[in-house]
């Protein structure tokens, strides 16, 4: 089944947008998103894509989520080229194909890298965020969650736990800032046609039975998960905090005891 055509159009001039993993995949899409509205976008990654270069409306700052110091500098450099920052987008994450394991086989290193990045990465970026956008008493944080962060399966003891913790940070730190004029939400996509997902197909049965658990027959598209971040940015989401947005093409109310759909 093929996506709708036609686009939604967002003005995001004047506003400051700072993304996490932005080089590829799904934070790749939400800086092209921000960049084509307007917006002054800053990716932040671990490194450049130089084999496929980001728009030149994109400024690239390296950092790791991961490292407290990283998130702090890029924070700072990012107000201080551009004067302020109105929108983060937690989006760094990552799921090594050695974690699809039962718990008791998970090694600690895989582990503990989901952790510094998936976890305490959006901690840190939030943090030094927020200082910012306290003073401009405005400001959006927008936290990449996973449809894994709602149900779960065989052998992912890892990723989806830490993807559920991302939208209770997003609800305690809705509640918290409410007053101060800052939102915060998250958005847990389904599967989507990134390289994190391609390089799991084969785990995950193939692409078409993949494709098939969701009721529209088909996985998203990176685009599609931008379009929700970009509205859930805008004014038209005003009145929108401390919650989350599944994005799955239907798979979150499809229950696993339902007729699955015919193959093809």
């Amino acid at each position: 089944m093929r996506r709708p055509s036609g686009s939604v159009n967002f003005d995001n001039h004047g506003r400051v947008v700072l993304v996490s993993g932005g080089a590829s995949g799904i934070g790749r899409a939400v800086c092209e998103g921000f960049a084509a509205s307007g917006a002054q976008v800053v990716c932040m990654d671990v490194a450049s894509p130089t084999s496929d270069p980001l728009d030149t409306r994109i400024t690239f700052l390296k950092g790791d989520t991961s490292q407290e110091s990283d998130c702090q500098s890029v924070v700072e450099e990012t107000v201080k080229r551009f004067g302020g920052l109105d929108i983060l987008v937690n989006n760094a994450a990552v799921q090594p194909p050695t974690s699809y394991v039962s718990l008791h086989q998970v090694d600690s290193s895989d582990w503990q890298r989901m952790l510094s990045i998936n976890l305490s990465g959006y901690h840190y970026l939030a943090k030094h965020a927020l200082r910012p956008m306290l003073e401009q008493r405005s400001g959006v944080i927008i936290n990449m969650a996973s449809g894994q962060a709602h149900r779960t399966a065989r052998q992912v003891p890892c990723y989806g736990p830490i993807k559920a913790a991302n939208i209770m940070q997003s609800m305690q730190w809705g509640v918290e800032y409410a007053r101060d004029g800052i939102r915060v939400v998250s958005v847990s996509p389904g599967a989507i046609n990134t390289s994190l997902v391609r390089a799991s197909l084969e785990a995950q049965g193939g692409p078409q039975k993949l494709a098939n658990r969701h009721p529209l027959g088909r996985i998203g598209e990176p685009e599609e998960i931008a379009a929700a971040v970009l509205w859930l940015a805008s004014p038209g989401a005003s009145f929108i905090t401390a919650t989350d947005l599944q994005v799955d093409g239907g798979l979150g109310a499809f229950g696993a005891f339902a007729e699955p759909y015919a193959e093809g």
